[in-house]
């Protein structure tokens, strides 16, 4: 059996997250939204028009997952859905109050980020950043080869 390095990397890489989701879902608040709704508006917002599948591969979020989010949006008035290009796909759309609350957000948004990426250190964000990446390619690289 090979050595164990401590402490766990999910462990670690959760609580760095869980923190992280704190602050943010306080800081969007007053928009009326959270974090994870916020990447999922952006997702959609990145590939309009796409189906709904490559939103979720985009955020490495299973479709379940990701239709429970947005038949929230939809409730919300945010979104609505479409016929994708085949029968089987569909993709989301913004409704006008969508699009304000997206607006309301990023700007909450981006007061925090800005905030926490000063405080860390612009170079120390980027190299993180890379890192992350570099991590989560590690991780793929295991599941498929054990």
């Amino acid at each position: 059996m090979p050595t164990v390095s401590y402490p766990c990397v999910c462990t670690t890489v959760r609580r760095a997250s869980r923190t992280l989701a704190r602050a943010f879902d306080a800081a969007l608040e007053p928009a009326g939204l959270n974090a994870t709704q916020l990447a999922v508006l952006r997702a959609i917002q990145r590939h309009a028009g796409q189906p709904l599948t490559r939103v979720a591969e985009d955020l490495c979020m299973d479709r379940t997952s990701l239709y429970r989010a947005i038949t929230l949006m939809r409730r919300y008035g945010w979104l609505t859905l479409a016929a994708g290009g085949d029968a089987r796909s569909r993709t989301a759309e913004f409704t006008t109050k969508g699009l304000r609350v997206l607006e309301a957000a990023d700007s909450l948004w981006g007061r925090l980020q800005a905030g926490i990426v000063e405080r860390f250190g612009r170079p120390q964000w980027t190299k993180l950043v890379a890192e992350l990446e570099r991590l989560s390619a590690c991780t793929s690289a295991t599941i498929t080869n054990p």
